[in-house]
């Protein structure tokens, strides 16, 4: 089975660093997680009126106010078939600084819009349509649009003036042998928020047929004002 980033992507899948093709080229018929662990050289947050926002994304682990230099720092993706037969692949990303902090995030392929959609934060309240590319380095371009944002019974388009807009880089580093991840979100208005960039190393670790890392499931991708839940059942890693 193709990944959800091969569906994407299409013949241009094939332009990517064989290292980037291993990190983005598997499903969950392959039973695998992709295992992270490096080093963020810098992670920084905007000024000083951009804090209490990123304060509010640690409630949901989206994003977060700490900053600093050489924080220690893992990735776990995991590639699932959720409640509703889609692919799903986790990026569960863990900050060790002098607070842990995590952030959150779950994609899927949706056939209804053609695109990966991602379900960001522990409480998925905020999906967001992704736009994919392939750089001059062979590397994988992630880059945010379109945002909707969920809440009991409430679903309406995200105005892109409250939010980020997320630009994520990876790529490997054939001289030093490691990969390379740069992100970087903004808003129109107040300017950049928050990112980091650093290295990493990867392994990967065979999971148990249905087993991925600890969740809470997603909602549906249908219409605005659909307020379907997958169930509240949690799925723990093998």
């Amino acid at each position: 089975m193709a990944s959800i980033y091969q569906r994407v992507l299409g013949s241009d899948f094939e332009k990517l660093h064989p290292k980037i093709q291993e990190r983005f080229g598997f499903s969950s018929e392959d039973r695998i997680a992709s295992i992270g662990t490096g080093i963020m050289d810098e992670l920084w947050r905007g000024r000083f009126y951009t804090v209490p926002f990123l304060y509010l994304g640690t409630w949901r682990r989206i994003m977060f106010p700490e900053h600093g230099s050489h924080i220690p720092f893992t990735i776990e993706n995991y590639a699932y078939q959720d409640r509703f037969g889609r692919e799903t692949v986790t990026w569960i990303r863990t900050f060790e600084g002098r607070k842990q902090r995590r952030f959150d995030a779950y994609m899927i392929y949706s056939e209804q819009r053609n695109r990966i959609v991602d379900y960001l934060g522990s409480h998925q309240h905020l999906a967001v349509d992704l736009d994919l590319s392939v750089d001059e380095r062979g590397g994988m371009r992630i880059r945010s649009g379109a945002q909707r944002f969920y809440e009991g019974p409430l679903g309406f388009s995200f105005p892109l003036f409250f939010s980020g807009i997320a630009d994520v880089c990876e790529w490997y580093d054939d001289d030093d042998e490691k990969y390379r991840i740069q992100v970087e979100v903004t808003n129109r208005t107040w300017g950049r928020l928050f990112g980091y960039r650093g290295t990493f190393d990867v392994v990967s670790q065979q999971t148990a047929a249905g087993r991925t890392a600890r969740i809470v499931p997603a909602f549906s991708d249908s219409k605005l004002k659909s307020r379907s839940y997958l169930d509240q059942e949690t799925i723990t890693a093998e």
